[in-house]
């Protein structure tokens, strides 16, 4: 007995030991990273995405509908919620250590035939024609992790918890990026309406004078026409800015979670201000900090986790179960203490020999998932440098084009005054009027929207950098 007592003790030693180094390695991918990002002049470890973003929205009305989204947009809801169901499965998998412990009750009372050999046994034996049994036991069922299979599939529950984490930060920087292009957009098409609206005073003056020099013989009923024609083309354009307007409030209003409705402003797109020296920091760092990158990185850790899983099912599996407590043939001494305690202890190692290739073929499609893993990985990576390089490339070149629009804003203005004094003066016609004025509306419009797309370009960065979530 004690050569067997030593030799458990001896087995079981060894189980622990091999338990401690079950973890199978993780080797992170290399990432053909660049130095600095395209565009940009120098290799500046700042970056526009540590501002949280209070910081880099300065509007409070935009600051406004930026933390009712965060509080009532119903696709962070969702995410959050899921972050909450992963917690309790994560809480659950800190117990998968320890033994399964079961208590049970039952009573059984079985008659057998009197003309059956038992039924015989029975009278003859006992002297009676049935027999009872009464049972109450605790059941207990315990599998050793010897190659690390419960510490994996802790790993696994821990990475999907984390990736619900990291997926509803990522949803967050696109709620908040979405709330400021849907604002920046809403300003922009404000803008254009106060543009058309002048406009449309530029063309009533010129159809009234247009009238005057008909009624004095010094123009055609064509140039009436003209000149209504150009009046109406702006009260149409009124109607379809004002038509967008309450769409984009619409949407907006969604995007926070309310019903839609008017969207208060007290600003127009002119004074509005993002940060203006933008530093994008260093590609490392933005991959670290970008949420749906790491999601995708924690994906590859899950899957290396469950090829640790289906290559410990490969091998010998111990499993102890154990039962005890009382039992009797008759009901009145079924709790007599310590006649009726009984207990058992069963130690089994089990080792699969063939399974039909199944576990093998886990063991390589776990792998085979593995490598699909890190190849999205660098995907994730590479999409995401790329989003980078888009946002400094646009907003580098439409801080020139906003120039050019802004100068040939000014152009086309003074050419309205000249036309107007030339038409006045008998010196030109009614023609070059109506195009000086549709080219200095059309102008207009452009640049409000070239400073718009300035501004998209910004928050594109910001969001593309992984900023937003803070």
């Amino acid at each position: 007995m004690k050569r067997v007592k030593n030799i458990i003790i001896a087995f079981a030693l060894a189980l622990v030991s091999v338990s401690c180094v079950s973890k199978l390695a993780y080797k992170e991918p290399e990432l053909e990273l660049p130095e600095q990002f395209q565009y940009t002049a120098t290799a500046d470890t700042a970056s526009v995405a540590n501002l949280q973003w209070k910081q880099f929205f300065n509007d409070p009305i935009l600051q406004d509908l930026i933390e009712k989204g965060i509080r009532n947009n119903y696709d962070l809801q969702i995410a959050l919620k899921q972050v909450a169901s992963s917690q309790e499965k994560l809480k659950q998998a800190k117990y998968l250590q320890y033994p399964d412990i079961g208590f049970g009750v039952s009573a059984q009372i079985s008659k057998p035939s009197k003309n059956s050999m038992n039924g015989q046994s029975l009278n003859l034996f006992l002297g009676q024609s049935h027999v009872e049994d009464y049972n109450a036991a605790f059941n207990l069922s315990w599998e050793a992790d010897i190659w690390g299979k419960i510490k994996n599939q802790q790993e696994v529950s821990k990475m999907q918890y984390l990736q619900t984490y990291e997926a509803t930060k990522a949803i967050q920087t696109q709620v908040v990026a979405a709330i400021a292009q849907g604002y920046y957009n809403l300003l922009m098409l404000d803008k254009q309406l106060q543009i058309a609206k002048s406009n449309l005073d530029l063309s009533t003056n010129t159809l009234s004078l247009t009238e005057k020099l008909w009624q004095s013989g010094d123009t055609t009923s064509l140039g009436v026409q003209q000149a209504t024609a150009q009046k109406q083309s702006t009260e149409l354009l009124i109607t379809q800015l004002e038509q967008n307007i309450a769409i984009q409030e619409n949407a907006l209003s969604i995007l926070v979670g309310e019903n839609p409705n008017k969207v208060n402003r007290t600003i127009e797109m002119s004074d509005t201000s993002l940060p203006q020296d933008i530093s994008a920091g260093l590609p490392a760092a933005m991959v670290s900090r970008r949420p749906d990158v790491r999601q995708q990185e924690l994906v590859l850790l899950e899957s290396n986790s469950i090829v640790g899983i289906a290559q410990a099912n490969m091998y010998p599996s111990l499993k102890i179960t154990a039962t005890g407590g009382v039992n009797s043939f008759k009901v009145d001494n079924w709790f007599s203490i310590p006649a009726s305690l009984f207990g058992s202890v069963l130690g089994g190692l089990t080792q699969p020999i063939f399974q039909k290739r199944q576990l093998k073929t886990d063991l390589n499609v776990a792998k085979i998932q593995r490598e699909k893993n890190v190849l999205a990985f660098r995907q994730s990576v590479l999409n995401a440098v790329g989003e980078v390089s888009d946002a400094l490339v646009s907003n580098e070149s439409l801080k020139v084009q906003e120039q050019k629009a802004s100068e040939q804003v000014t152009t086309l203005k003074n050419g309205i005054k000249s036309a107007e004094m030339l038409y006045k003066g008998g010196m030109a016609n009614y023609l070059e009027v109506i195009t000086a004025q549709g080219n200095s509306l059309q102008a207009e419009l452009n640049l409000a929207s070239v400073k718009r797309q300035r501004l998209s370009s910004i928050v594109d960065l910001y969001r593309a950098l992984g900023g937003g979530w803070k």
